[in-house]
């Protein structure tokens, strides 16, 4: 984080634009965002892993915690 607070404050243009062989014209601040979301998709798979320990131990509440009912 403090590497891109430093990049952003030198003055990274968030709105600069390259293009994307798939997606076409993106700018820094879509790829950048895209990279936050994308660590955060680990950070789910991690916490349903560590919550399916508990699945047999919940009892009759797996059924509420949605945690334990996606895939």
């Amino acid at each position: 984080m403090a590497y891109i607070q430093r990049m952003t404050h030198s003055g990274l243009d968030l709105e600069k634009k390259g293009v994307h062989p798939k997606f076409g014209v993106v700018q820094v601040s879509e790829l950048l965002s895209a990279w936050v979301v994308h660590d955060f998709t680990h950070m789910s798979q991690v916490v349903r892993v560590m919550a399916e320990r508990y699945r047999t131990d919940v009892g009759p509440w797996s059924a509420y915690l949605g945690i334990l009912n996606r895939k």
